[in-house]
């Protein structure tokens, strides 16, 4: 029996304005809308069904609009003031993997990752909420994002807005989603490199908004699919009407691409059914014809082919020139059939090339599988439970990640997932190097979103992270999942030797402080701002911390060596030379600038090199100038302190 409270709609008064607006919205649908405090009326409809002629079409413009776009456009553009932390305790294989998970809101991290990733990510993929009612939509803070982003995930003990789904009852149901989802785009736009695709997981609830902001943000020349995704084997038992049993995924590219390749599926590779001597290695064979109706006349292309005393013509040109011909004939390569009269000139293509590498085809814009229940039992043989609702299939995004742009065929390159949940991203990058022995790396975002195990949904979860002695979030899910698919790939392939460690970061404020006077101790101020970073922060944070302004990869290789004592690191090289000790005397100078010297001698870094220390270490500022001025008179100019 449920119990009556206050809140419920049955021990309160009828909400008029509720009902006037849903009269309004079934006579005329066009005219209620979304505002900043929830449902509101367009007066310009209202205007123009009443035959109001003062209505004028100067506003008027195509595309998709919405309350708080231009806001969501300023906060892409809003320069982050967080930074990543390392957390090599949570990590596997820290000094040698080249993959990354990271701890955060995706938004900041985003911007933090721009100037070590631009234009570097050759995929991204995402699988962002569906905005069914009950998942979670990420609550914006356009003043301070860093705090906004703490206070939602339980990290600092302040009143503030928790993490809640976004019901369709809220008025701004749409709305919300679309701030959401518009700058976290804008900004993962300029990580994608020329060659690079976008593609993003919706159904029907927001396929068309995100289509619209993706049209904006990527331009609509870049479009380049809709795929329909057969997700289901078929209805379920409460099924009333149609049965829905597909999603999509849209598909935009950074720029106009001319060709997209693919796995085969089971039905094209069913096609080269044909055998010769070359099955064992090539497998089966179809064939295609050599003579082509192609508009773009080749004198090269047209010749005549010989063959058992016939002289062949095409009846335009051929396809391939006769030096390549030939060495197909030659090859046993070539089909050639007589048939009332007329001679048939084919080209066997093979299932697989001479190194038994399977070919590609052509993506096809339906999708049949694989389905849903794959995805739960990929998770399943890893966890023994049902720990995480609906992952994708670990197939699905191994067949995006071997898509082929431009005939660009590599199997390197970076991999993004910025909506991580369980990790099958980075399950599927592993799994596909496994397979093929690629350098495949993957970079994982995703939110500490908080377990509660009183929701029926998130109670086996919440447990599982328990028995892991391990804070009740997603991202531990995330992590587990790649610790656990690692160890798996690994036995299952013990002759492979590829990277299954990752990274771990967390998003958290800025090492460095900034100036925040107190009016009514200036002095206690200044004194506290004598010490440029935050209490607590260590070198390790510092330095990465560096990486990222300096725009330098997050797994590039650092040395570490002690000189006059003290710890001096060289990252990518002697690219960045940082010695980050908490004090530095006068008499230490002269030693300390003369080994960096002779250490950045021994490095050559191609490019210039920074050089930077910790302000309040000097003992005076006498040292400091000492030691900027050995660097310089060495080639080292830029020398920098926090």
């Amino acid at each position: 029996m449920k119990k009556l409270t206050p809140q419920d709609p049955e021990t309160k008064s009828p909400d008029l304005v509720a009902e006037n607006i849903a009269r309004l919205k079934a006579l005329f649908p066009e005219l209620v809308t979304e505002g900043p405090e929830g449902a509101s009326v367009n007066v310009d409809v209202l205007k123009t069904l009443v035959g109001d002629r003062t209505v004028t079409d100067c506003d008027e413009k195509y595309g998709l609009n919405w309350f708080g776009k231009r806001r969501a456009r300023q906060l892409a553009l809003t320069p982050s003031t967080g930074t990543l932390r390392p957390a090599p305790e949570e990590s596997v294989d820290w000094e040698t993997t080249q993959n990354l998970v990271i701890e955060g809101d995706n938004l900041e991290v985003l911007k933090l990752l721009q100037k070590s990733y631009a234009g570097k990510v050759k995929l991204i993929y995402i699988d962002p909420p569906y905005n069914t009612g009950k998942d979670f939509v990420y609550k914006d803070d356009f003043r301070d994002n860093i705090r906004n982003y703490k206070r939602l995930t339980g990290q600092v003990d302040e009143e503030g807005s928790p993490l809640t789904s976004n019901p369709e009852t809220s008025g701004r149901f749409h709305t919300d989603w679309l701030n959401m989802m518009y700058p976290r785009l804008k900004v993962a736009k300029v990580l994608l490199n020329t060659n690079g695709l976008l593609l993003v997981s919706t159904d029907e609830t927001e396929s068309d908004n995100a289509k619209r902001i993706c049209d904006e943000v990527f331009g609509e020349e870049n479009f380049v699919e809709r795929i329909v995704w057969k997700n289901k084997y078929g209805s379920g038992a409460f099924t009333r009407g149609f049965a829905n049993v597909h999603e999509y995924i849209l598909v935009y590219s950074r720029e106009p691409i001319s060709n997209v390749a693919a796995p085969l599926n089971d039905e094209q590779r069913a096609a080269y059914k044909l055998r010769d001597d070359k099955f064992p290695i090539r497998g089966g064979y179809l064939t295609q014809p050599l003579a082509t109706k192609s508009k773009d006349p080749r004198p090269n292309l047209v010749y005549p082919i010989h063959h058992e005393g016939h002289e062949i013509w095409p009846d335009k040109q051929w396809i391939w020139s006769k030096e390549r011909f030939d060495a197909a004939y030659a090859n046993n390569e070539i089909v050639i059939n007589h048939e009332r009269g007329k001679f048939s000139v084919r080209v066997k293509q093979y299932l697989r090339d001479e190194n038994g590498i399977e070919r590609l085809g052509k993506p096809l814009s339906l999708m049949t599988g694989p389905f849903n229940q794959e995805g739960t039992r990929d998770l399943a043989g890893l966890f023994g439970d049902r720990v995480y609702t609906f992952p994708k299939p670990v197939a699905l995004i191994q067949y995006f990640v071997r898509l082929v742009v431009n005939d660009c065929e590599s199997r390197d390159g970076i991999y993004l997932d910025f909506f991580a949940g369980s990790g099958t991203t980075g399950h599927a990058v592993m799994a596909q190097n496994a397979a093929d022995g690629g350098n495949r790396r993957y970079i994982l975002v995703q939110l500490p979103e908080p377990l509660d195990p009183k929701n029926k949904d998130q109670k086996t979860a919440a447990e599982f992270c328990d028995k892991l002695g391990k804070p009740r979030t997603i991202a531990e899910l995330t992590k587990e999942r790649l610790r656990r698919v690692g160890k798996k790939i690994k036995e299952e392939n013990p002759d492979w030797d590829g990277d299954t460690g990752f990274r771990v970061f967390k998003l958290d404020s800025s090492n460095i402080r900034a100036w925040d006077p107190h009016p009514d101790d200036l002095e206690g101020a200044l004194l506290e701002h004598v010490e440029h970073l935050k209490p607590g922060r260590s070198e390790q944070d510092v330095l990465y911390e560096l990486l990222l302004k300096l725009g330098l990869d997050l797994c590039v290789p650092i040395e570490t060596r002690t000189i006059a004592g003290k710890e001096v690191h060289a990252v990518g090289g002697g690219v960045l030379i940082a010695c980050l000790a908490e004090r530095i005397e006068q008499a230490q100078v002269e030693e300390l600038a003369q080994g960096i010297v002779e250490w950045h001698g021994e490095l050559a870094p191609a490019g210039d090199t920074s050089c930077v220390f910790r302000d309040a270490a000097f003992e005076n500022d006498v040292a400091k100038t000492n030691l900027a001025a050995i660097l310089e008179q060495h080639g080292i100019a830029k020398v920098r302190s926090l």
